[in-house]
């Protein structure tokens, strides 16, 4: 089976590899090395229909954003998550989740793939517990053969890129139910691992069947994602014995999938104080060798409920700084609900700022050059420009005009006393670009 990774370890360039290389303005050898290495990414499924945004992700390249979207078990409405993946390709997401749990899942993600360009992720495992619950009354009594076709049938529907929680062990689930943690588990396809395996006392299905896991992602050179099922859930569990001896498995699982020819991420947390972010990017990327790293957030604080997406932002950028290489977005509904389309719209651009801030440390010149831009124009009040510039048009487009403001001279914060008028005036623009 010819995978991505595998063309790339034979010297040839994929043609996806020099479309990311294109995008990225960098050598399309360089990035052949570094998807042949696994440091590098790009997820693409060959079953996937229709032109789909090529996206690379990994080490030297922009920071990218991930967004969620789907369905729950209390509010199943496929119109309005059509309209939430709308929005969050309008607004400029690399890639789009599907978590869905409510509703017809097999019609939810198969439409959503159609409406979203973007690379397209899963959590196989919600899917095989929840129609285990229809068929037998209860998750628990799925068996590995469910998880395993589950994972297939997805695969066959074209899915890119699957959150797969191999890494939790019966051994960790056992021993944390005698130590305890404040937040305790708070992956929900951690928790459903963690039940099953407690009820059946089993391995988990997908760290037992990782071989087999591994052909079947070769067969669709499709991108496995380590989920991160003991990631910390409180600040106060970042960096605790669960989180760290699962991220051990897990750099076992990449090295093994990098044996296969298949590619593969890892997942991180969760919620981690500002001082350990830096930390953990970089244990990860040790312990794991170099494999492209996915940070949920990651959240500094617990208390920012309502206003997670800022929290999350300030994270990110920090995380991103310090090569994190896929930033999953946090909404302001974060702990709360279910988002609104308004609310993955927030989420998104909250999270891009945070990357591209990382990214003005972790690419420098290149990552700046957008800023330098920005700079440039304000000073010379070119306010078309600096609209298009901006990170939301949109929105600053309507703050722009919120007090009628002209198209061109100040703006209504300083006026006559805009300082670039002052210079323009009395200093004869000599400090204008």
């Amino acid at each position: 089976m010819t995978t991505v990774m595998r063309i790339a370890r034979s010297g040839s360039v994929p043609d996806v590899v020099r479309k990311v290389a294109e995008i990225e303005g960098i050598s399309p050898e360089k990035l052949r090395d570094r998807v042949a290495r696994g440091v590098v990414i790009v997820p693409r499924n060959v079953e996937r229909r229709g032109e789909v945004k090529i996206v690379g992700v990994g080490e030297g390249l922009s920071t990218k954003v991930n967004v969620n979207v789907g369905t729950s078990t209390l509010v199943v409405n496929l119109d309005m998550e059509v309209e939430k993946a709308k929005v969050a390709v309008k607004y400029g997401t690399d890639t789009i989740m599907d978590l869905s749990t409510g509703g017809d899942l097999d019609t939810i993600r198969r439409t959503l793939m159609r409406v979203a360009p973007v690379p397209f992720g899963t959590v196989p495992i919600y899917q095989a517990f929840i129609e285990a619950a229809k068929r037998h009354g209860a998750g628990v009594h799925m068996t590995e053969d469910d998880v395993l076709n589950t994972i297939e049938k997805h695969l066959k529907d074209g899915v890119d890129f699957m959150t797969l929680h191999a890494g939790i062990t019966r051994d960790l689930v056992l021993k944390m139910k005698r130590v305890g943690r404040i937040a305790g588990i708070v992956s929900r396809g951690g928790a459903i691992l963690a039940a099953w395996m407690l009820h059946n006392d089993e391995e988990n299905p997908l760290y037992k069947n990782w071989d087999y896991i591994l052909e079947l992602f070769a067969k669709y050179d499709a991108v496995i994602s380590i989920g991160d099922a003991l990631r910390p859930g409180a600040i106060v569990d970042a960096h605790d014995y669960f989180q760290i001896a699962e991220l051990l498995n897990v750099a076992e699982l990449v090295k093994r999938a990098w044996e296969k020819g298949v590619q593969v991420m890892v997942e991180g947390p969760g919620h981690v104080p500002l001082d350990k972010i830096e930390a953990d990017v970089k244990l990860q990327k040790s312990l794991c060798h170099g494999a492209p790293y996915y940070v949920l957030g990651p959240l500094p604080t617990d208390v920012a409920a309502g206003y997670d997406h800022i929290a999350s932002a300030v994270g990110a950028a920090i995380a991103a700084a310090a090569g994190a290489d896929l930033i999953c977005y946090v909404t302001p509904a974060e702990h709360l609900s279910l988002p609104t389309p308004e609310q993955v719209r927030e989420g998104l651009i909250a999270a891009k700022i945070g990357a591209h801030i990382g990214d003005i440390v972790k690419l420098g010149e290149k990552a700046r050059k957008w800023d330098l831009e920005m700079s440039i124009a304000r000073a010379k009040l070119d306010w078309e420009r600096v609209i298009k510039l901006s990170i939301d048009p949109e929105r600053a487009s309507q703050i722009r005009k919120q007090y009628g403001e002209e198209a061109t001279g100040p703006c209504s914060m300083c006026g006559e006393l805009c300082v670039y008028l002052i210079l323009s005036k009395y200093l004869g623009g000599g400090s204008l670009p």
